[in-house]
């Protein structure tokens, strides 16, 4: 019988790529507080988990029809983003994949009513949401990657996230659910941009999206989770990255809304150009997900 052993909110922002001098040059001499956190989230809890598979919900991989898990046997190649090729090229990935797992979700999620599709197809591209974080947090586990439907709503995120979550239970896997993404992601016009480069979140495009993104965060940091799905049509307002879907997936695979994991922060809440970031780790409750 498998096992979610932890789950996180975690940025995937470019500038955690940059090199320490470019990233202190951005956020006025400062570091920002992501690339530590992800160190921290390394050693403090995966290092003491261990577990065997990570499943990433990237924020960046969209699809339109289906939600698609991929599920080849090894990933390997050289990353250059077409979004940020000055700050992310040439990083070179090699992992292997959890193929059973991967299969297994996508049967599950099409018995539970939603369009899903296992792919082994060695072309499928590989998007930074991914390769940024496996960069900090991958030491030898297996990892499925899952898109990110953009016809996607609420349930539909739910629903896939459920059965990522019960094929994880159905396997014998110590796995850990990432949902890779930000939060309200708004960006500031071109030739504003780069007057909002560092991590201070005076620089988010908007104060009611920054209290948005705050009032989130403490009910995450409390539990309550219930609340976030509840006011999502709310929070739309703001534009939350990807409709929120991959905090949402997340949540369906550590029991939905009645999920009361707490959550601690391993980051600031920080701005990456107009857009709200932080990492936000939920471990496993003793007595489960759901009290």
């Amino acid at each position: 019988m498998g096992e979610i052993v932890g789950a996180g909110l975690l940025s995937h922002a470019p500038t955690i790529m940059f090199d320490e001098a470019a990233r202190r040059e951005i956020n006025d001499g400062k570091e920002i507080s992501l690339v530590p956190g992800l160190i921290r989230l390394r050693s403090e809890v995966l290092d003491r988990l261990r577990p065997d598979t990570i499943v990433i919900i990237d924020s960046h991989w969209e699809t339109t029809v289906e939600h698609v898990l991929a599920a080849q046997a090894r990933r390997h190649g050289v990353f250059t983003s077409s979004e940020l090729p000055r700050g992310m090229a040439q990083i070179p990935y090699d992992f292997p994949g959890d193929p059973e797992l991967a299969v297994l979700a996508a049967t599950l999620g099409q018995e539970l009513g939603t369009p899903t599709h296992a792919s082994e197809d060695d072309h499928l591209p590989v998007y930074y949401a991914t390769i940024n974080l496996l960069h900090y947090l991958r030491d030898d586990e297996n990892v499925v990657s899952v898109s990110l439907v953009q016809t996607g709503e609420t349930d539909d995120f739910m629903t896939m996230g459920e059965a990522i979550g019960e094929a994880i239970s159905r396997l014998d896997r110590r796995a850990v659910v990432i949902a890779s993404g930000g939060m309200s992601h708004t960006f500031w016009p071109l030739k504003e941009i780069s007057k909002h480069e560092a991590s201070d979140p005076i620089h988010i495009v908007t104060p009611e999206a920054r209290a948005a993104d705050e009032e989130r965060l403490e009910w995450m940091r409390a539990g309550d989770h219930a609340r976030i799905v509840d006011t999502m049509e709310e929070y739309f307002e703001h534009s939350p990255e990807g409709d929120f879907g991959h905090y949402l997936m997340m949540l369906g695979a550590i029991g939905g809304p009645e999920c009361t994991a707490t959550g601690e922060l391993f980051s600031d809440y920080e701005n990456a150009t107009g857009t709200g970031q932080v990492h936000v780790w939920f471990e496993r409750p003793a007595g489960g997900w759901i009290a």
